[in-house]
């Protein structure tokens, strides 16, 4: 079973991931996984094409704010590099899956999951939900963006209130709810599921 693990930035989920993972439940990161893709000679190249040299500092060092700053002020661009970026990690993803056949379930940790259509090829979701308030400060402390950044990013993501009725379940991650006895809950439920 693939169990698809989703939240707005800010959210936690990378949290949440790490607390199924030190239940034994293996842990495929989209995002740092795409983050890798675009070391790949082929996809390098494509990157360069599309967004220039500048894309890139050195050969193992992504230029993120010069990425960034195109990409969330195109959609047109954006969409491209989802073109190039997303069918390698799609293709990584299986390699993943064979690897870990033998477990009752993976996870699939991805922050795009609805906006890309994702959604349709797992077979259970996992929402991870946190007030604005408390996103906002967690990606100002761990990325050093302002909130016009922040929310331009946000804007790309669709929001919690259309996510949670699709979801199967939800975990309210805003400091004052325990984590580990949702994840613990959640995990029980898909073993027996």
């Amino acid at each position: 079973m693939i169990v698809g693990l989703t939240g707005g930035i800010g959210t936690g989920k990378t949290t949440v991931a790490r607390l199924f993972e030190v239940m034994g439940v293996p842990v495929y990161n989209s995002d740092i996984r795409a983050k890798e893709m675009y070391f790949l000679p082929q996809i390098r190249a494509r990157i360069v094409e599309l967004l220039g040299e500048g894309a890139y500092i050195s050969e193992d060092k992504l230029n993120r704010e010069f990425i960034s700053k195109k990409i969330f002020s195109d959609s047109t661009l954006l969409s491209k590099i989802n073109g190039i970026i997303h069918p390698a990690v799609e293709e990584d993803f299986k390699n993943f899956l064979n690897f870990n056949k033998e477990h009752t379930y993976v996870i699939k940790e991805t922050a795009l999951l609805f906006e890309t259509g994702l959604y349709k090829k797992v077979d259970k979701i996992v929402l991870v939900m946190a007030p604005m308030e408390l996103r906002l400060l967690r990606v100002k402390m761990r990325d050093g963006l302002n909130e016009d950044e922040i929310y331009k990013r946000i804007r790309h993501q669709m929001p919690d209130e259309e996510k949670q009725p699709i979801s199967d379940f939800v975990i309210l991650n805003d400091e004052k709810t325990g984590l580990i006895p949702q994840v613990i809950d959640i995990n029980s439920k898909l073993i027996n599921a």
